[in-house]
């Protein structure tokens, strides 16, 4: 058996997130369409996590097995062939058979984009806001490093019992017109990287106070009454994996 991982872009506009759904049209769907017809037999891929509908990505990581050894240029080629324009294979590389896309990932980074100014170009791709205020954005953006219990900041599942995620990196930095935060960690739940985006926006925006968003992260709750910020303005970036 042999283990291809794949590294994958992609416009989420027009998609329903990645993983596959009943009559919804996704990215993995789609993937996994194009190497059924390439390899003329079903192929199952499996992601390194799961994007919401309308996310982004650059480096989307997947991998899958074939019984067969291919050339994974000629992968590449033929699956790009076949995809539409707003999903690209940007590599394939043969991997050992004990990698796993999800369970070896031992980092994730995810950017999201506001734009403060009435730009309409990248507005699928951004995030537009009225003016904010830059410093509360940075402080708050500080107050998540580290490893916390994200509770206040996820969507609700009971079959989650673990939901510590440990925080790398959390900042903003300033464009001229484009706000980027950048946030990198060891897991993410569901909608927590656009959680935490809308809290710290309205906290920028001062209508939300730093201190409960502090106590929040310290104490977490179910069903807070917090924000979330659009699909639109948030991308994963990479995938990393130990060498």
């Amino acid at each position: 058996m042999y283990r291809y991982k794949l590294t994958i872009q992609y416009d989420g506009t027009e998609y329903h997130g990645w993983q596959v759904q009943k009559n919804h049209t996704t990215i993995q769907d789609e993937i996994e369409k194009s190497l059924n017809v390439f390899l003329s037999k079903k192929v199952p891929l499996v992601g390194a996590g799961r994007t919401d509908s309308g996310v982004h990505a650059l480096g989307q990581v997947a991998h899958f097995d074939l019984d067969q050894k291919k050339e994974p240029r000629v992968i590449v080629d033929a699956l790009n062939a076949r995809l539409n324009n707003d999903i690209q294979i940007k590599d394939c590389v043969l991997v050992d058979k004990t990698f796993h896309a999800r369970f070896s990932a031992k980092k994730r980074f995810y950017l999201y984009r506001l734009r403060t100014d009435t730009f309409l170009l990248d507005r699928s791709f951004t995030f537009q806001v009225k003016k904010v205020d830059f410093n509360l954005l940075k402080s708050s953006a500080e107050l998540i490093k580290g490893t916390h219990d994200f509770t206040s900041f996820s969507k609700h599942n009971d079959k989650i019992d673990n939901r510590y995620c440990t925080i790398y990196e959390s900042a903003w930095k300033e464009d001229n017109s484009l706000l980027n935060y950048r946030i990198c960690g060891n897991r993410f739940l569901h909608h927590m990287v656009r959680y935490l985006v809308g809290t710290m926006v309205e906290i920028a925006k001062k209508r939300y106070s730093t201190d409960d968003f502090e106590k929040l992260l310290k104490n977490p709750q179910e069903n807070v009454h917090i924000y979330k910020a659009p699909s639109r303005g948030l991308i994963l970036e990479k995938v990393e994996y130990e060498d």
